[in-house]
């Protein structure tokens, strides 16, 4: 199924109006479907070179816009996205993050768990659930997604506009890898900053 739904994205990045299944997939994305839209990105900004600021822009917006309707259904439809979790394997995972999150340390911890969805390979679908499931703060929810999923499709664009092919070869072998490296470093300049900034308040 994967497979199919992989080479489907890659037959829309093709399509005349990719931009607009770019958007569609970027949205649903964000909530339950698995297949992630860099998938699109890589290739449609490899073919249209000029289009790759308006590449990003879409993805990110539409991505973020998905991540808010994953949040609607953590809060308001717990059994469809309990499902969701459950077939991306978190469901277990994540019902004592309520608990911890009524501490500093867990709220920041969410902040950090949440950057690194939206940033890396992680599922940030089951995330963006979980948010909406446990009461996360909707706004700091929504800033943070423009900040780890702007970054992440920024790079994914830019790189391809760069790089080309290479870049997609890279991206094939070494993507993930490297981003969530790049994510947990962000992540640990990020604490660094705050503490520093708290021991001098």
């Amino acid at each position: 199924m994967f497979k199919n739904l992989y080479k489907k994205c890659l037959d829309l990045a093709g399509h005349k109006s990719s931009k607009y299944y770019l958007a569609i997939v970027s949205f649903v994305e964000s909530s339950f479907f698995p297949i992630p839209p860099d998938v699109m990105v890589v290739p449609m900004v490899i073919s249209k070179k000029t289009d790759f600021k308006k590449i990003f822009f879409i993805t990110t917006i539409f991505s973020v816009l998905g991540g808010m309707l994953g949040y609607v259904i953590g809060a308001f439809f717990f059994e469809f996205g309990a499902h969701i979790m459950n077939f991306y394997g978190y469901e277990d995972k994540l019902y004592n993050l309520k608990e911890s999150l009524i501490k500093n340390d867990g709220f920041y911890a969410w902040l950090g768990i949440l950057f690194l969805a939206g940033f890396t390979p992680l599922p940030y679908k089951v995330f963006t659930i979980a948010s909406g499931l446990i009461g996360f703060n909707f706004v700091i929810f929504v800033l943070i997604s423009l900040i780890s999923r702007g970054l992440r499709f920024f790079l994914v664009s830019y790189l391809s506009y760069k790089f080309g092919h290479l870049f997609n070869e890279f991206m094939d072998k070494h993507g993930s890898k490297w981003f969530t490296i790049i994510g947990i470093l962000i992540v640990i300049i990020g604490l660094v900053v705050y503490l520093i900034f708290k021991s001098n308040v």
